[in-house]
């Protein structure tokens, strides 16, 4: 098991390039379940759940060819036997996104085995409006053993209205199962209270590409007329909005100034706003012809500004960002609330935080974190993806020495994590954690 290794203090200078996106990437990957002909993804980031998926599609019948390039992956999927739709638990398991092979596999083989998913442990994350938007299109549901067992009767879905709203708002991989299968029903499927999320417009653009007919994508309403078939097609990945914002925060802390290219601002008027409010500057370089593909220059001279924080589904504040912004806030100049209204039990970082010093009293699904003058390096935990890249912010203005354990969970949506700051002159570098303990108990 690896660690994190950072000597925190240091200023940051530079460009870093944002990755292709792991939360777009993973339903576009399924997608080619839906289609006979290959379908290419390019600049697909090489995260250990891009990989897990590879491996759950192999298993589904799908062969990946993947050739790595300076921007990312080029993976071409083929389908090569579509009798298999057994998605099982022993891979299911490491990832939540696992999920979203269950509407295309139904929609267009008519048959549908998958386990219950697994993921971070944020909280509950329950597959029911999953399960209720297939119901609707005509699939019949069972449980068995841990699986979803779903059938198309006559082997095809029928369209229908569908609402996905749920108690913490719409659901983004809900929303990609359902739009996925719509696109092969019978008939016109509307879905209301649909994710608006810029990945959903993403997987919306390649369905298009691939001959779905989609109306509304981006919008609470997406309307959805079904075809006979799709097609292959070659779509490049959105850039990843949860890693520039991880870079934006990274520059904030440490007072720093560094360049992000290929950066979606378009889709981060809520995090950027957000920062402006903070003390720091965001600012776009030049013109691009695609606004989510922009270059920007992220720089704070200032003190940090306390803010009030309420995370909401898209175009809200990212629940996928709220631990970066709380380790910012660990250093403003006051009181700051952040509620989590997503995953209300997304606070694990919190008792990590306050090891490195910070003052942070959480009510329920709310924080008030009180800003310090420093943080301290510790010896440190990693409880999930997001709050583990918290951790490595709140390490990089830290004085000392932070080691930061159970780093897999980094691995699984950040690219190799201590390259991109270490390139910018930050003191980070990956360590085997039982050749750490050793080395330090000999000193």
């Amino acid at each position: 098991m690896d660690v994190f290794v950072i000597k925190g203090g240091r200023k940051l200078s530079g460009t870093i390039r944002i990755n292709g996106s792991k939360n777009a990437a993973l339903p576009l990957m399924t997608a080619a379940l839906l289609t006979d002909e290959p379908l290419i993804l390019s600049e697909v980031p090489n995260l250990s759940d891009i990989r897990n998926m590879t491996k759950l599609l192999g298993e589904l019948g799908v062969q990946s060819d993947i050739e790595t390039t300076d921007l990312g992956q080029t993976i071409t999927h083929r389908v090569v036997d579509p009798t298999q739709s057994h998605a099982r638990y022993e891979i299911v398991r490491t990832m939540r996104a696992s999920i979203s092979t269950l509407g295309p596999l139904v929609a267009k083989r008519g048959y549908a085995r998958v386990s219950l998913p697994g993921g971070c442990a944020i909280g509950q994350r329950p597959v029911d409006l999953h399960l209720r938007g297939l119901e609707a299109l005509g699939a019949k549901i069972t449980l068995d053993g841990g699986d979803i067992i779903a059938q198309a009767p006559g082997g095809r879905l029928i369209g229908a209205s569908v609402f996905l709203g749920g108690p913490f708002g719409s659901t983004v991989l809900g929303t990609a199962n359902i739009l996925s299968a719509a696109t092969l029903a019978r008939g016109t499927t509307i879905i209301e209270s649909a994710a608006c999320e810029p990945e959903i417009v993403d997987l919306a653009n390649m369905l298009i590409a691939m001959g779905a007919k989609i109306s509304g994508a981006g919008s609470p309403r997406i309307t959805i007329e079904g075809v006979e078939e799709l097609s292959g097609t070659t779509h490049r990945v959105m850039p990843d909005r949860i890693e520039a914002g991880t870079y934006m925060c990274a520059a904030a802390i440490t007072q720093s100034e560094i360049t992000l290219d290929n950066c979606p601002l378009d889709a981060m008027m809520s995090a950027t706003d957000t920062l402006g409010h903070m003390g720091v500057d965001v600012n776009a370089v030049g013109s691009a012809d695609d606004p989510m593909r922009r270059s920007c220059v992220i720089s704070r001279t200032g003190a940090i500004t306390p803010v009030q924080i309420t995370t909401q589904p898209h175009p809200g504040f990212p629940t996928d960002l709220q631990a970066q912004f709380m380790a910012l806030l660990c250093l403003s100049n006051g009181n700051a609330v952040i509620t989590e209204k997503i995953f209300p039990e997304r606070f694990l970082h919190v008792a990590e935080l306050c090891r490195m010093g910070a003052q942070i009293h959480r009510q329920g699904a709310t924080a008030v974190v009180t800003g310090v003058q420093q943080l301290t390096g510790a010896p440190v935990m990693a409880s999930d993806l997001r709050a583990s890249a918290g951790l490595v912010i709140a390490a990089l203005a830290a004085q000392g020495q932070t080691i930061i354990n159970r780093v897999y969970h980094i691995d699984r949506g950040y690219e190799h994590l201590e390259d991109k700051p270490a390139k910018v002159g930050a003191s980070i570098r990956r360590a085997n954690a039982e050749e750490f303990a050793n080395s330090t108990m000999t000193l």
